[in-house]
């Protein structure tokens, strides 16, 4: 579903943000790609988003390639790749189905299905009663859930969300929490980037990719020497 082979990404003033990454994410998986602050899970988001290309390796996304996809087939992606950012990114002076309407118009759904599948999206996220509510008026996980609402318009195979939680409250994360293990459970890749690893260690199950300095340093599915345990730690 999701493959980077010896990912690097190089900036021409910032150098190295990526250094020979590989990894891959199946159908249905949970993943945490975690590290501190400029390790690089950023970078590898808009990668698999493929909002920018790989310096070299590949990054390949439901069948297309980084190194082959050309400019026309790159819509075709990312409609297949929903992505939820920790500042929200919702159209001021809206409501909330007006926000989900909007993603769905903009990528061709037909005029009479929008305004019902919006109502859908919301119910799905818990906010079926906040449909006509502007989303200043909102708290801020009810804007976050909106635009995870937002993120799935398209019925995306995989959710990338960076930081989704960074901007929250406990009760707030919980509940962002309890809505992307149900996206999971409905067979939906869900790969988060964050740097706080007291959620991390809450979901064990979750699978969890460390970066340090741009490189994988830690997968958990691999194993490791019954004396060694994974590097993850605090900024």
């Amino acid at each position: 579903m999701i493959k980077l082979t010896n990912v690097s990404k190089e900036y021409p003033k910032r150098g190295f943000a990526l250094r020979d990454v590989s990894f891959h994410l199946q159908k249905g998986e949970f993943a945490f790609l975690t590290g501190h602050s400029g390790s690089g899970k950023s970078t590898t988001m808009r990668l698999i988003h493929m909002a920018d290309r790989p310096t070299a390796g590949e990054v390949r996304v439901s069948g297309y390639s980084s190194e082959r996809v050309t400019e026309r087939d790159l819509w075709k992606v990312r409609r297949r790749v929903g992505f939820v950012f920790q500042d929200f990114r919702l159209l001021p002076g809206r409501t909330a189905q007006e926000n989900v309407a909007f993603a769905l118009e903009v990528t061709g759904t037909p005029t009479r299905a929008v305004q019902a599948k919006a109502q859908r999206l919301l119910s799905q996220v818990g906010l079926s009663t906040k449909a006509g509510a502007f989303v200043n008026e909102l708290s801020g996980g009810e804007q976050q859930r909106v635009a995870i609402a937002r993120a799935l318009a398209n019925d995306p195979f995989v959710l990338l969300a960076d930081e989704p939680t960074g901007n929250l409250d406990e009760r707030a994360t919980r509940g962002i929490m309890e809505l992307f293990w149900d996206i999971q459970a409905k067979g939906m890749a869900v790969l988060m980037a964050t740097h706080d690893l007291e959620l991390v260690r809450r979901f064990p199950s979750a699978r969890v990719f460390e970066l340090d300095q741009g490189q994988l340093v830690y997968d958990s599915t691999q194993a490791v020497e019954p004396d060694a345990s994974p590097t993850l730690r605090a900024d």
